[in-house]
């Protein structure tokens, strides 16, 4: 006789059948269970990747401002010194007036023989006019937070002067002792355990435990996660580059992109249905007092700045386009400062003198919430507390001159 027939002692047949039939019952009710709380938690999984796509999506709708720079106004600087100053000045306007991207466009093309030289931009790798790139790169150089600078760009001729100009101290260079839910870092060369995602170093004394595994080397943008009670590790969440705007209306500095002719300026937009308000600076245009006031709306505007022969010079160099009169390519050619003083105005003085005569004319369609939150560093868009500067009377900040 089998060892499973053998009837235990003080039980009956019936009493043991009942006891198996209890027990498998509770083994399906279990199985249930655990099938309910996983259909669950794939669902609430699915409904949080789902509201997350919804907000990206709406984030990507905020409405931005784009400025478009001919590279050739470095070539009219008597120096290197100069020049790298010149490019300073122009990343010091767009952080300023909160530009959202910096274009460098090629206004001479290859008419002249030029050397030519390489950088990668929001677009990847691209060859263009070494003046160009030589604006691009400090452009770059100067949004970039201090921390990561050492990691994106090696030592070049390019950024020899670069320590002179005056730092951007934009609200995403956080500092050591800022205390802020976004920060920007660069994912590290590190083994991390399967299922894990990468450690992005942020600028503080330890990495942080992302959920995602990219390859080593890429600028992210992290969300810091709230530290659990007991643990030593900080943890985040890789977002995309428009979320800390969006959530919290901070200003989050400028993407750069190299067009190599004016028409690229309008053709390689990184916005899927390109730019729906464009603007067009020019001694010729008419009068930009006789703009309505907040009346040109737009969900992506660009305003395009020429050179030292203008904008007409830059149509002119630009084979593909197939446009007469330069005012043709915009919706609005406007001459931002008239009855002037100089018989000329510089570029970077015009960009200062069309943002500012601008911001009484734009309506942005889906515009960035006011910052209204801390942990940034102080400026007079983002007032300190009377017990902040009675706390820190005595300790004064020397990282703003990095």
């Amino acid at each position: 006789m089998s060892q499973s027939t053998v009837r235990p002692a003080g039980k009956s047949w019936r009493e043991i059948n009942q006891e198996r039939k209890a027990l498998k019952r509770h083994r399906n009710e279990e199985k249930i269970v655990k099938r309910e709380k996983r259909l669950a938690l794939e669902k609430e999984t699915e409904m949080k990747c789902k509201e997350e796509a919804e907000r990206e999506k709406k984030y990507a709708e905020i409405s931005t401002i784009s400025i478009a720079v001919p590279g050739s106004i470095l070539e009219n600087a008597q120096s290197a010194e100069l020049r790298t100053y010149l490019a300073g000045q122009i990343a010091r306007a767009a952080c300023v007036f909160c530009v959202d991207e910096v274009i460098v466009y090629d206004d001479i093309g290859d008419k002249f023989d030029t050397k030519k030289s390489k950088l990668e931009d929001v677009d990847g790798v691209k060859v263009a006019r070494k003046s160009c790139v030589q604006l691009a790169r400090i452009l770059q150089y100067l949004e970039c937070p201090q921390y990561l600078r050492k990691h994106f760009f090696p030592l070049h001729k390019d950024l020899e002067f670069a320590g002179l100009l005056n730092p951007l101290d934009a609200p995403h260079h956080l500092r050591l002792s800022n205390d802020f839910k976004f920060r920007e870092g660069i994912t590290m060369n590190k083994k991390v355990k399967p299922g894990r995602g990468s450690q992005v170093n942020v600028g503080l004394h330890q990495d942080v435990s992302t959920d995602k595994l990219l390859n080593p080397g890429i600028r992210v943008t992290v969300r810091m996660l709230p530290i659990s009670d007991g643990s030593k590790k900080i943890k985040g969440k890789i977002v995309s580059l428009t979320t800390p705007r969006a959530e919290t209306g901070v200003y989050w500095g400028y993407t750069v992109r190299i067009a190599n002719s004016l028409g690229q300026v309008f053709t390689q937009s990184l916005y899927k249905d390109g730019y729906d308000l464009t603007i067009g600076t020019s001694d010729k245009g008419t009068n930009i007092d006789d703009l309505p006031s907040k009346e040109l709306r737009y969900n992506h505007a660009l305003v395009v700045f020429g050179g030292l022969h203008g904008i007409e010079a830059a149509l002119e160099s630009d084979e593909q386009l197939q446009v007469d009169e330069a005012h043709l390519l915009f919706n609005h050619y406007v001459n931002v400062l008239p009855n002037q003083g100089s018989r000329t105005i510089r570029t970077e003085e015009a960009i200062l003198v069309a943002l500012s005569g601008l911001r009484t004319k734009l309506k942005a369609n889906n515009e960035p919430m006011v910052f209204n939150e801390s942990g940034i560093p102080c400026s007079s868009t983002f007032p300190v507390s009377k017990d902040d500067i009675t706390n820190n009377s005595s300790q004064i900040d020397l990282s703003k001159f990095d």
